[in-house]
């Protein structure tokens, strides 16, 4: 394949803007804006949390920084609990989900908790963020690659002879067979992070080369892989594979022509790989020549393609429901059985009953072969 690396890989790391000095403090405690408050907070957290959180953190704090300066609250000593009833009334007025909500608020429950800590704020402070509760159904989304659209776009690809080994056809493989992973796991792997050969990937926490894991270090691992993806991977690397490298060196193994994809870049190319009328009638009734969602920037909306996460909890089911046992599971994923169990395990009730309660139908039965109608 050609060759470009005209420009590094777009980063997601958080530039966090220098704290001031503190200047006009009283009482030993300086009089930092709710920006530079939260700024140093972040920083502080850097230290030894994932990139992700502290990205995370810091768009959920985003609205409350940009509303305090709308306020013209210049001092974060000078916030009360009125203030703070009055973000959460105009977070609400603008339709924010309850789960979203939720998160906005207990994030900025730390927020204080930290400015309470060292005295910024009055102790009492942190205590007035009351973060709504969260219906069960709604802490969850339960929408899914199903398995049997994967198997068609599967085989789309498959048989496809201009799709084939495609990179929507090797990220589609990654993200069902290769563990599954999450997608800041599939961006950061290298070249030679796959062996072909021995059919395994293994996933490495580099932070400092903007590749890090959820879970850290501790999300390092090995994941064997089937013949079909190792197939499809293979391909993809012989014919379509960029050959470029990262801003670092490294040689990662999805490439854009620019070298490693930034974490949006892959999530677009799902939501495009996903987009049903690849492989079916459109269900929505749509023209696949006219319709908008074929477009790279509008590939999100369509009600049917689905998100690297949304993948990953079809695969996570689709396991499940062959069988895999939920510690195994766990292990490839790399997220604990409850989490698993909570947010991606999610079969409807007619495949629980087909896939995983029938086949031990007859053990429902005496023992001397008289039925329960005899």
């Amino acid at each position: 394949m050609s060759q470009s690396i005209a420009t590094p890989p777009e980063s997601y790391r958080v530039r966090i803007e220098p704290v001031g000095d503190g200047s006009g403090a009283r009482d030993g405690a300086p009089d930092l804006t709710p920006r530079e408050a939260r700024n140093r907070w972040l920083a502080k957290i850097r230290a030894d949390r994932a990139e992700s959180t502290v990205s995370s953190y810091h768009y959920r704090t985003k609205h409350f920084v940009e509303w305090c300066e709308e306020q013209q609250i210049d001092q974060i000593n000078h916030l009360n609990g009125w203030n703070l009833d009055e973000f959460e009334a105009s977070r609400r007025a603008q339709g924010l989900k309850t789960t979203s909500l939720n998160n906005e608020l207990g994030t900025l429950k730390k927020l204080l908790e930290y400015c309470a800590r060292i005295e910024l704020v009055d102790d009492s402070l942190p205590e007035k963020v009351v973060p709504p509760k969260v219906p069960t159904e709604d802490d969850v989304d339960e929408t899914r690659l199903a398995e049997e659209d994967a198997l068609r776009l599967l085989e789309y690809y498959e048989n496809d002879p201009e799709k084939r080994h495609s990179r929507a056809h090797v990220l589609l493989a990654l993200a069902w067979f290769a563990g599954p992973p999450r997608l800041g796991a599939i961006r950061g792997l290298d070249i030679g992070d796959y062996h072909s050969e021995e059919q395994y990937v293994e996933y490495h926490h580099r932070p400092d080369e903007e590749t890090p894991l959820k879970n850290d270090a501790r999300g390092e691992r090995a994941v064997s892989l089937p013949d079909r993806a190792v197939e499809v991977i293979d391909g993809y690397i012989e014919k379509n594979r960029f050959d470029v490298r990262d801003d670092y060196g490294r040689e990662p193994l999805l490439t854009s022509q620019r070298g490693r994809p930034s974490r949006n870049a892959i999530r677009t190319w799902m939501y495009l790989g996903t987009i049903p009328c690849l492989h079916a009638e459109c269900p929505h009734g749509n023209n696949p020549d006219s319709c908008e969602y074929i477009d790279y920037s509008k590939a999100s909306q369509c009600p049917s393609s689905r998100s690297p996460h949304q993948v990953r909890t079809g695969a996570i089911t689709w396991m499940r429901n062959n069988g895999v046992p939920v510690d195994v599971v766990s292990a490839r994923a790399n997220a604990s059985v409850s989490v698993i169990e909570k947010h991606y395990d999610k079969p409807d009730y007619i495949e629980e009953m087909e896939k995983r309660r029938r086949p031990h139908l007859d053990k429902l039965d005496f023992e001397d072969g008289r039925g329960a109608g005899q």
